[in-house]
Formats: C-alpha cells, structure tokens, sequence
C-alpha cells in the first residue's frame, strides 16, 4: 500500500484524501479507516506531507531521505525529554511538542533538528516520527470513578510522575466502588485522537486504606511482585532441607575451620561467612565462602528463570522482595551456625602490602560457629569484656581480620580507589507501616572489615577468569566523562577548592586528596555527593573495562548469589569452567552479553523503586512538621531555587518565587544573589529553614528561607552590579519616558522650550523632531 500511494504521488502530483482512497480502490469503511492511519504514520515519518490546500502529497527531495535515529525515550515529568541512543553518546533533547506521544521507556526512532555545540555546552535536538515498541505494559493505581465516560468502569493514575495521562479501564463484571488499588493491562496508548490510555483489569491489588498498600502500589507499579509462580515455589519445595554426603563428594573440606558470619542483626539470608589465620612466611590467609546457590539453581530451571527475571532482591522501607524463594535463601543457602553447607569458596594468601598472592577458587563445604553481628565485633573490636569474654574462640580471628583490613584498606587508597562516604538514611516504620524515625546508617570497622574481604573475593575471581580469557560477565565502573569531570572541578573551586590536573587527565590520587582535604568541613557531605554524581554508573558488561570508583583492574560480583543474578551466574562459571570444553565456552560467551545488558536494567529499577519509596516516605514522616524551623545545609543550587539537606538526610527545594527578593543566578559559582540586599545562597552554606509543605503522593518537600545568623551577604561582583543595574533600568523606564524626562530638562533650560516641550509629548529623540518639523514644513 506504501508503494502504490507513493506511485499515485509520483504520476498525479498533491491528490485529496478521498481522490486517493478511490484510486486506491479503498470504498469499505473499515479500509479507509487503515488507510487513514497509514497516511498518518507516513507523515510522522516524513514519507508524505499535506499540502496547504489539504492535499497529500511526497516531500521535497530534499527532505525524503532525513537520517533516523533509533532509541529510548526518557520523559521529563514536565512534558519534555530525552532520548539515549548510546552510552557513549549524550543524551538528544526533545522538546514538549515534539514528543509525537512517547512515553517513558518506549524505544523511538527520531530526527535529529538541531546538532550538538560543544563550545555552548548546548545538546543536540530530536523529533520523535515513530514509536517502535511501547515499554508501559501495565500499570497500577487507584480507581477513580468516572461518570463523564460511562462505557469506561473509570480510570487511574500512575504514581509514575512522567505519565501524566489517564489510563481509563474497561468495565468489568467484578463490582468496583473506588477504593481499590488495581493494576490492569495497556491496550491502547495515547495519540492524536485521545490523549490517555485504555486498559482492562488484571487483578485487585487490595485496598486503599490497607496496611502497607502505599509501598506495594509502588512496587507493582514497577512490576516488582513479592509472589512467586507457583511452578517456582514446587520446584523450591523440592530442594532438601540439608546436604547429603553425596552432594559433598569432591568439595574441599573446611568443616574444621573456624569459620563464622558477620551481618546485621535483622539478617535473615547468611550467605557469606569467613575464615582467617596468620602463615608461618608472615602472609594472612583469608577464606571467603558464599553459599553454593547455583548448586540448587541450576541453569534453564523454572528458579533460574525466575531468578533472571528479578534480576536482585529489592530492598525497601519495611520489607524485602527476594530473588529466590525463602526456602532457599533462609533455608539451606543460610549459613547458619553448626550446620553443614555447601558453599563455593576464594582462599587467598595475602601478603603485608594487601597484595594476593596466591588463590585457590572452587567447591566447599563448611560449618560456621558462630552467628556474629556487626554490633558484636564492633563492640569486642572497642574492648568489651562481657563480648569478648562470650565469643573468645574467635577473638583471635577478629583482632587478625582487623589487621588484615586495615591493610586491605590502604592498600586500595594507594592504587586510588575513591571513598564515597555519605551518609545513608533508614527509615523506622512502625506495625502500621508508618514511619516514625529517620536515622543514619553506622558503619563501624566490622561492616567495613566485611566490605574489604568482600571486595578482595570479587577481584579474586575476575583477575582468575581474565587472565584464562574466558567468556565471563564483569562489574565494571568505567572512567567519568570529561563534561561531568569538569563540572566538579568547577563545582569545588566555588569553595576556593583547587584540584592536580585537568578534566581530561584528572587522577584518582588528586580527587583523593581533595576529599581528605574536606573531610571535616560542614560541606564535605554535599561535595562527596557531587563526586559520587559526576560518576559513571556502574553495569555489568562481558568486557572487563575495570572499576575506576574501586581503582581495581579487574572485578565482578561473587560474594552474594542469593540476592543478585549475575553472582548466580559467576557460580555457574566456577563449577562449570572446571572441566572445560568448547560447547561450554560457546555457551557462555552466547548468554552473557543479554545476561549483563537486563540484570544492569533490573538493577536500576531496583535502585528507582528504592527511592520512590524512600522519598515518599520521608515526606509522610516530615508532614506533621510542616510549620517548624530547622537548620540545614544548601545542597544544590540551579535556576528555579535551592534544595536544603536536613541533618537526617530530608531534601528539599526553596523556589526562587518563594524567596524575599529578585535572585540572580550565577552559573560558574552555582550561586544564588539577591539583588538589592546582597544576600547570597551557595553549595555547602549552612541554612535556616521553616517546613512549608510535604507530600508523599508525589514525594516532595518544599522549604521557606528563615532569616537568621546563618546567612551570608556580600557586595555582588562588578559585572553582576552592572548587569542589575541595567535589568533595573530597563523595566523601570522605557526609551520613550528617559528621552521625554532629557527633553524636559532642557526645555526648562531655557532653550527653544516651545520645540523641546513638544518634542517631549511626543516622546521622540532630538533629531527625530527636527526632521518631523523640516517634512512639515
């Protein structure tokens, strides 16, 4: 049909629409109807155009072969939007009219309108033509009773803020009164002829006003389900409850060693336990063993699909959806106390610079002593005689691994691994699900001790796999873009911070110093931040690019197989690699690239989904102080305002509508002036703040300014001043006002006041009077 209309173009030149149709031999209603569609997929792809007239006809030649591009589409809460064609790339702008009815997530084929100008700092443009897959396949939310469309049982509204549109729901035999949470499946999707979505019901999720339902509506939202299929949970049910001797045959034995875990004390899946003892040569032997899930998972099974599916276990306020069943992952993968368990393990002989050097990786089988919290090794570590004195067969062990972490530690300082060190939030919510604290995570030398050998396994076993150049799936940190490097740089000179080298040859050792610089100022926590965000973000790739954030050479994920995929999958490797053929490395090198590509996208929905739910809840907790002052820190400062981090890690914005006075932005400084009064907000400020609004439907807070001695004033610089100065003057006077109130005062001078004065009523310039009084004349 394309290509007869085409050929119908190109004989008849521009043709109505019903012309058309009848050249077409397009006489049934149902037929035009297609035909119609089709013309307007044609337009939206510049293969046709209409006339002024109405007509339809092709386009200019010039424009007939407009280069594509292929993407996915991020939209903006706003209206606007971004399209990711490439890691590599920048991000195109699309502009709010030029979205042509994306949404979030679907991949779109665009043209690009404008090019990037890299001496502006400005991004490249796009029009969306054509939406090639739609990404929202269902949706939740509340129903809304709609009488205004009674074919329609009403409609939702998705708590995805970037879908603005209603999606209406087919009515339904089930008798629905407005206070169910639903989620239902899109059928239709916003277009030219109506702008929201059409949906039938897949199921009741439960009830508004149920316990918990806020948090379950954002995790379905995001099709994060806590239930299992029911396939998955039989084929759990199948698992034995403990190894036999059978499933320890060919496992190395280290039943006698004194092995133990260290976690936090609500831990339920104890997957990781360690051992550790000093070598006659000086060296440390450490032990990592990470419960043998893939022993139980095999490939291809209905757990492993669903495990892949998941991707990890995600970890909200009040409640963890796991990857696995809970009859693996607090059954027989938990490493609990005096039981036998398989598990897969990298011994290391780590010398007094923190180097391996020499490993062994492969099957155990272990039986820990002790069930150790972080809190019980913190408190032995200070001296507690009473936890010393309950768990002395390991105290030798703890001192040891401190020692041997302490190395580790300046170990990874030294090659220029980046310490991150900001502060972390938990929200205590009570039976009701309702927050009632905020507190800041503790991480002592216990939870840091665990983190150093957990690091050390990982690179363990990627520099093993690496170096035998077998297909392998990698964690990989690569180095930060220029533009963001530079951003930073700029950002620390505001606070009179210079930094060694140049955005494109910063070095790790320098951003080290620098945050070592700043580690006790009232600004270090906002800086470390802006380091953290001028970070690439970490993926899974079959390439080993290295981790620039850990300064490591080589790394993957094998220390938790229980809550993440691609762990899952090292195991698989280590087992299968031991006796190795080419159908297996075929294999492997086959999966791995989809296997990365889908667990890095799972991961991110899961770090989305986390801090919906974070922000959501911080606002509810903050609502009952809406009213009150507190004192906070200016975390960020852009255009529209200022965003206040409280000491409990609660953000908020200040609009620039909401401050006393006319603010100019300054973009090199990331500062805030005030006109008249020279009052200045700037990054890592302290600040006094009064709670205005918080919402925990949309998550936001907003913040007043409270005057206080907290504030700084300062004389704006020169070019500032001028800048006000003639901002001020041309929205108080016009051109014609200054000129008539100079004519005035020289007419009052004395000369040839009649011509002056009427000069001034008129409002015209000196030399436009005299040739207005010579063409009169």
């Amino acid at each position: 049909m394309k290509n007869e209309i085409k050929t119908l173009l190109e004989m008849n030149g521009p043709l109505p629409v019903d012309q058309l149709a009848d050249q077409l031999g397009v006489l049934k209603a149902k037929n035009f109807t297609e035909l119609i569609k089709l013309i307007s997929k044609m337009e939206s792809r510049w293969e046709l155009i209409f006339t002024r007239d109405g007509k339809v006809d092709l386009p200019p030649k010039k424009q007939k072969k407009q280069p594509t591009v292929t993407g996915i589409f991020r939209a903006h809460k706003n209206g606007f939007g971004f399209v990711s064609v490439d890691e590599e790339e920048e991000d195109l702008f699309v502009g709010r009219n030029d979205v042509n009815h994306a949404i979030e997530g679907d991949t779109v084929e665009v043209i690009i309108t404008k090019v990037a100008d890299r001496m502006k700092g400005t991004a490249a443009e796009a029009k969306v033509i054509d939406i090639l897959e739609h990404a929202l396949k269902s949706a939740v939310g509340l129903l809304i009773l709609d009488e205004e469309k009674p074919k329609y049982a009403g409609y939702i509204k998705s708590k995805n803020q970037k879908i603005t549109q209603k999606i209406y729901v087919k009515k339904t035999p089930l008798v629905l009164d407005g206070t169910e949470i639903i989620k239902v499946d899109i059928e239709k999707y916003p277009s030219k002829k109506h702008d929201y979505f059409v949906a039938s019901l897949r199921e009741v999720v439960g009830h508004k006003d149920d316990v918990g339902m806020d948090v379950l509506e954002i995790l379905e939202s995001m099709d994060i389900v806590s239930e299992f299929p029911e396939a998955v949970l039989a084929e759990a049910d199948r698992v034995p409850e403990a190894p036999s001797e059978k499933d320890m045959k060919g496992r190395l034995e280290l039943r006698d060693e004194i092995t133990f875990t260290i976690d936090g004390a609500d831990a339920k899946d104890l997957d990781d336990a360690v051992h550790i003892k000093q070598l006659k040569n000086g060296n440390i032997e450490l032990g990592v063993h990470i419960a043998d899930v893939s022993y139980y998972v095999t490939e291809g099974s209905a757990l492993d699909q669903e495990a892949l599916s998941r991707g990890t276990s995600v970890y909200v306020t009040d409640r963890v959806v796991p990857m696995l069943p809970e009859r693996l992952s607090n059954g027989i993968c938990s490493l609990n106390p005096g039981v036998d368990r398989l598990t897969q393990s990298a011994i290391m002989e780590i010398d007094k610079k923190g180097r391996v050097v020499k490993s062994w990786i492969g099957q155990t089988v272990i039986k820990t002593t002790f069930r150790m919290t972080y809190s019980d090794v913190n408190d032995m570590l200070a001296g507690d005689a009473e936890k010393i004195a309950e768990f002395k067969t390991i105290m030798p062990s703890v001192e040891l691994m401190a020692k041997l972490h302490a190395t580790l530690e300046a170990m990874r300082m030294r090659r220029g691994a980046l310490n991150f060190d900001t502060s972390e939030a938990k929200i205590l919510v009570n039976k009701e699900g309702l927050p009632v604290d905020i507190v800041l995570r503790q991480r002592g030398i216990a939870e840091r001790m665990i983190e150093s050998f957990m690091l050390a396994a990982n690179e363990c076993v990627a520099e093993h796999f690496a170096k035998r150049e077998l297909p392998f799936i990698y964690r990989i940190h690569e180095e930060p873009k220029v533009e963001k490097v530079q951003q930073f740089i700029d950002y620390a000179s505001t606070f009179g911070l210079p930094i060694r080298g140049t955005a494109n040859s910063i070095s790790q050792a320098a951003l080290q110093e620098l945050m070592e610089r700043i580690k006790d100022e009232p600004y270090a926590e906002v800086l470390n931040m802006m380091l953290l965000r001028s970070m690439q973000q970490a993926r899974y790739s079959e390439h080993n690019h290295g981790h620039y954030g850990l300064g490591a050479k080589f790394y993957t994920h094998f220390t938790s197989p229980i809550r993440r995929y691609p762990d899952l999958l090292v195991h698989r490797m280590v087992r299968e690699y031991g006796q190795l053929t080419d159908e297996k490395i075929a294999h492997f090198d086959q999966v791995i690239p989809e296997i990365a590509k889908q667990t890095s996208s799972l991961e991110r929905r899961a770090i989305e989904a986390e801090r919906e739910v974070e922000a959501m809840k911080k606002a509810e907790f903050m609502q009952e102080f809406v009213g009150q002052e507190f004192d906070g820190v200016i975390s960020s400062v852009v255009k529209f305002g200022l965003f206040v981090e409280l000491p409990n890690t609660v953000e908020g914005l200040i609009h620039v509508t909401n401050l006393p006075e006319f603010f100019h932005y300054n973009e090199r400084t990331f500062s805030l002036h005030g006109e008249k009064s020279g009052l200045v907000f700037r990054v890592g400020q302290p600040i006094r703040i009064k709670l205005e609004r918080a919402d925990k439907l949309t998550g936001e807070i907003d913040f007043l300014h409270v005057a206080s001695d907290l504030d700084a004033l300062e004389k704006a610089p020169k070019k500032d001043r001028k800048e006000a100065f003639r901002k001020n003057r041309k929205t108080s006077d016009s051109k014609k006002a200054r000129f008539a109130r100079k004519n005035e005062k020289k007419a009052s001078s004395g000369k040839t006041k009649k011509f002056y004065k009427d000069v001034a009523k008129k409002g015209g310039k000196h030399g436009q009077g005299r040739r207005k009084s010579r063409r009169a004349k």
